[in-house]
């Protein structure tokens, strides 16, 4: 009979940081081949870390531990930490920090915007760090305050429950050298409970400093710093420092939602020794036995079906014999056959990770029953004879090799802690998913691809990385673009790009062709405005490129086109789709004014589905009418009949000519008034583009007279819009309009005549009519929104991208959808488009744009922050002061971490008064956060300011100043200069009050 799938638990993502590899793929490969990833150390580069050096000479000290590269650095921009709180955190937190993110990005979730309820579950070593620290001397109470919430047990979960705005439970779990499988039992309970639907599993185990062990006979520490669990020379472990996490979830949640998991938890099984051992240390084969047995009952699966177990494995002469002995006898029991199960030990590769063990164990076995292959033991030469091997259900392998047990492959991982905590969790390789079936014939779809990250440096790691995996792998480009669109936060540093094939993508992103890169404001996004082209942009097949790049479109396209009478809606479609269709039937003005009404209309209804939402609106001309509409100031089905109305009306206008000339307003006029010729102003577009309009042989006079003056081009139209021959059209267009309900705009409209109406603000129906007769003003109408908006981005929303250059022109931030040039676009300029309005911090809702990929595993954070050591943490005897133990001073310009540092701090009586505010408070903010080149504008929250940082401030500030700070004064006057004001004002005398006049 079938196993009940519904207690499962899949294993969906996984992070880790241990010995030998920068990454979990190079630590696998390690693994397999068997390699011995710790490191012996030279006497320099221990007395380097600070270690004393009477221990380094000391014959009994063994400098072998399983290292950590680059454990001291740390990604705290990311986290929105300030670089002091940063040097203060264990180094065991901070990689405990990176390591959830980038677990939670494994398993395509946005580490900062799950919609699921997580819980995190973690534990640590004793932070040695914390104790240098102390040991030095050099903290005051307040600082041994910060020091304790960044590094002591208590804080772990629950710090990164924050930085993460992770809402389940989040529990600190301390059971010695077992804390991790402990942690990971735990919050299967709570997944199974229903108290959370998403759990982070995440542990460290790290020495601070890295360095070694001090054998003592009779001890547990190698004395040859070699760890070789099960074999005849063990002597004994040697520890090594890692860091790992898991994410897990239901495994229906997870096959309905995520990648295809790494594997699934069975079952797990937790107790304690008791008092039925030795001693307080010693371990005990009954308990360890019974965990194996609760965990196999709990996985309703029997010893025939284990094919691989990864041990504690410490090489220990006591804990060797117990553990074998306490395996065996539990599978033999559960019907395990001889020799049937591999075991493996991953303290023979990489130390005991301490905390953490259990759970980089239970991620090595996750990959052995993902791939299939068992790894030797490393440095394995033959087995402890006081380990029985006759009819003993395990063996060891001394080579990789495929995967020759039971199926499906399933392994046990077991963890031990001192004083008696065991536990033992089962699992199964992952489900086999049926494969996707894909359309065959079919062209690959243009798709946007996003990365974000704090900082320019980390972004561009970013892209290289993601080019190549993408050559290395070949993903589906959709799924691709869905991972990154919605496993992934959307950081201030972006980078947009568009393909339709993996090597594309990786090919634009090497070149740095066609891609995008922009920062959102730290304010918010900037105030977006949507202008809308006139006639003269329209192109046969202008629509294809919405179409297929915009979720809406069509349908609002069809809605639109239903406005208009039916004949000239089925023309409309064939014009609006068809890039064959004739070019010069589409110019003419009855079917290029509604064509272009329709794609503008039915592309701004797309916009706002994908959460483009303006904050203003501006039309060029025709243009004015779809800003109307799209303001509230017209109904959609009254502005296309007006619209299908105005384009009859000027098409039995009769015929002229248009000029566009490289001046503005008061050439333009002049050049007008010496040519004596019958031309007239018809748009000022920018301070140095201008529009003359007139009967055809009066505009090619002025041309020819012209004759090099200023730059001229004849725009393709076939009649003088905005000119006297225009104004037949004007009285039928009010008649119509006295027809038409009119209301005052929802939102900021800009009309063609320069004026910014507001909302609530009455409109006059008739202006429709005079400005299809008046001179367009955009050039003034664009200044207006820039007064209105500062800093606002303007999106060209049609084809073409004759308004962006408009836009430019008066220095406002312009985006085309399309590029324009002759053809009707592609659907890669319109992606492109919505991609720089998402590196300029807009809020595309990019989920939309690739409903058609799956989440799918790609590289995450490359995290390789700054190193951050606090000067407090280096070796120096407690009270000395830096001078007097040799311990160096910062580089000019450098903080001890390696930062840029800030102003030096100034001593109360100085040279420098400590009462000038404006020389005190950047000193003050340097010591708390470690920012240095603060600006008046600097904002002591996004710096990494908190309120007990605040409090602190306060404190710091009466104690130099004498005066009483208000906390929330500085909490309202959150900028340096804001808060140089505040205090400014505090130390202002009040003047005495004037006496009585006698």
């Amino acid at each position: 009979m079938a196993r009940d799938r519904s207690l499962d638990i899949a294993v969906t993502g996984v992070s880790g940081r241990f010995p030998g590899s920068s990454d979990l793929a190079g630590w696998w490969e390690a693994l397999k081949a068997g390699r011995v990833l710790t490191t012996r150390y030279d006497r320099q580069r221990l007395v380097t870390a600070g270690v004393p050096e009477h221990l380094v000479d000391d014959p009994d000290f063994v400098p072998v531990h399983g290292h950590l590269d680059d454990a001291d650095r740390f990604e705290n921009a990311l986290f929105r930490i300030s670089p002091r709180e940063a040097e203060m955190m264990d180094p065991q937190l901070r990689l405990m920090l990176e390591c959830a993110w980038t677990a939670l990005e494994d398993a395509a979730v946005d580490p900062l915007g799950s919609r699921t309820r997580t819980g995190v579950y973690a534990s640590a070593s004793a932070s040695g760090y914390l104790h240098r620290m102390i040991a030095g001397g050099l903290l005051d109470e307040l600082t041994i305050e910060d020091a304790l919430h960044g590094a002591a047990p208590d804080f772990l979960a629950s710090l990164i429950a924050y930085k993460l705005n992770l809402t389940g439970p989040a529990l600190a779990v301390q059971t010695a050298c077992s804390s991790s499988l402990v942690a990971l039992h735990l919050a299967v309970q709570a997944l199974l409970n229903g108290e959370c639907d998403q759990a982070l599993v995440v542990a460290s185990g790290m020495a601070y400093p890295q360095a070694g062990h001090l054998r003592v006979s009779g001890g547990i520490h190698s004395a040859s710093g070699r760890c070789r669990p099960f074999d005849e020379g063990a002597d004994g472990v040697v520890a090594g420092s890692g860091v790992g996490c898991v994410v897990l979830r239901r495994l229906d949640d997870a096959l309905a939602e995520g990648p295809e998991p790494y594997g699934v938890v069975l079952g797990t099984g937790v107790n304690n020794d008791g008092a039925a051992k030795a001693g307080y240390y010693a371990p005990s084969a009954g308990g360890q036995q019974a965990a194996i047995r609760a965990a196999l009952d709990a996985a309703d699966v029997d010893g025939a079906s284990i094919g691989y177990l990864e041990t504690h494995g410490t090489g220990t002469a006591i804990g060797d014999p117990i553990e074998w002995s306490a395996a065996s006898a539990a599978f033999r029991e559960a019907g395990a056959r001889p020799g049937q199960i591999a075991v493996g030990a991953l303290k023979a590769n990489t130390g005991h990770l301490d905390n953490a063990a259990g759970l980089a164990g239970l991620i090595k076995a996750l990959l052995v029953v993902r791939d299939g292959t068992v790894p030797p033991l490393a440095g394995f030469t033959r087995l402890n004879p006081l380990l029985e091997s006759d009819g003993s259900p395990l063996r060891v392998p001394t080579s990789a090799a495929p995967w020759t047990g039971p199926e499906p492959r399933r392994a046990g991982v077991s963890s031990f802690g001192v004083g008696g905590t065991n536990v033992h969790v089962l699992v199964e390789a992952p489900p086999v998913r049926g494969t996707r079936p894909e359309e065959e014939g079919t062209p690959p779809a243009e798709h946007l691809i996003v990365l974000s990250a704090a900082d320019g440096a980390a972004l561009d790691r970013s892209a290289e990385r993601l080019g190549r995996h993408l050559t290395a792998h070949a993903p589906r480009t959709a799924d691709v673009a869905r991972t990154l669109a919605t496993g992934r936060a959307a950081l201030g540093e972006r980078l947009a790009v568009t393909g339709r094939t993996p090597a594309e993508v990786a090919e634009r992103l090497a070149r740095g062709a066609g891609v995008v890169r922009g920062s959102r404001p730290a304010s918010g996004p900037a105030p977006l405005v949507l202008a809308f082209p006139g006639q003269g942009s329209q192109r046969p097949g202008m629509a294809l490129p919405f179409a297929e790049a915009l979720p809406g479109f069509p349908a609002a396209l069809a809605d639109c086109l239903a406005s208009f009478e039916p004949e000239l809606a089925r023309v409309l479609g064939s014009a609006l789709y068809d890039p064959d269709f004739p070019e010069a039937e589409l110019a003419r003005t009855r079917l290029a004014q509604p064509a272009l009404f329709a794609v503008e209309y039915a592309a701004a209804t797309a916009l706002r589905g994908l959460g483009v939402v303006p904050a203003a609106v501006v039309g060029h001309s025709l243009g004015e009418i779809t800003a109307a509409c799209v303001a509230g100031v017209l109904d959609p089905a009254d502005a296309a009949r007006l619209v299908a109305l105005r384009g009859r009306l000027m098409q039995d206008c009769a015929p002229g000519a248009m000029l566009a000339l490289g001046c503005g307003e008061s050439e333009t006029r002049a050049l007008i008034g010496a040519s004596g010729l019958a031309v007239e102003p018809a748009a000022f577009n920018s301070p140095a583009a201008s529009v003359v309009a007139g009967a055809h042989e009066a505009v090619a006079a002025f041309e020819s007279w012209l004759a090099g003056r200023v730059h001229a081009r004849r725009l393709r139209t076939s009649h003088a819009f905005h000119s006297a021959l225009i104004e037949p059209a004007v009285a039928p267009l009010g008649e119509e309009l006295s027809r038409i309900a009119v209301r005052a705009p929802a939102l900021p409209w800009a009309t063609t005549c320069g004026r910014l109406v507001l909302p609530g603000e009455g409109v006059d129906p008739y202006g429709f009519a005079e400005r299809a007769r008046g001179t367009v003003r955009f050039a003034q109408a664009l200044d207006a929104l820039a007064t209105h908006l500062p800093g606002a981005v303007v999106l060209e929303v049609g084809p073409g991208r004759a308004l962006s250059a408009m836009a430019d022109a008066a220095d406002l931030t312009a985006v085309p959808l399309t590029a324009g040039g002759g053809t009707p676009g592609t659907a890669r300029e319109v992606l492109t488009a919505l991609g720089t309005l998402w590196t300029l911090g807009q809020p595309v809702a990019l989920d939309a744009l690739c409903a058609t990929g799956e989440p799918i595993r790609l590289p995450g954070y490359p995290c390789a922050g700054p190193r951050r050591i606090a000067p407090e943490a280096t070796a120096r005897p407690a009270g000395a002061d830096r001078a007097s133990v040799g311990v160096p001073a910062p580089a000019p310009g450098q903080t001890e971490a390696g930062a840029a540092a800030g102003p030096e701090p100034v001593p109360v009586g100085g040279a420098v008064p400590p009462a000038d505010p404006a020389l005190l408070l950047p000193r003050l903010w340097h010591e708390l956060l470690g920012h240095g080149e603060l600006t008046d504008e600097a904002d002591f929250f996004l710096l990494g300011g908190d309120s007990l940082l605040v409090t602190r401030l306060a404190r710091k500030l009466h104690t130099e100043l004498g005066v009483k700070v208000p906390i929330r004064g500085l909490l309202l006057g959150r900028t340096l200069s804001g808060q140089i004001e505040l205090v400014r004002g505090l130390l202002e005398p009040v003047p005495e009050p004037a006496a009585a006049a006698g």
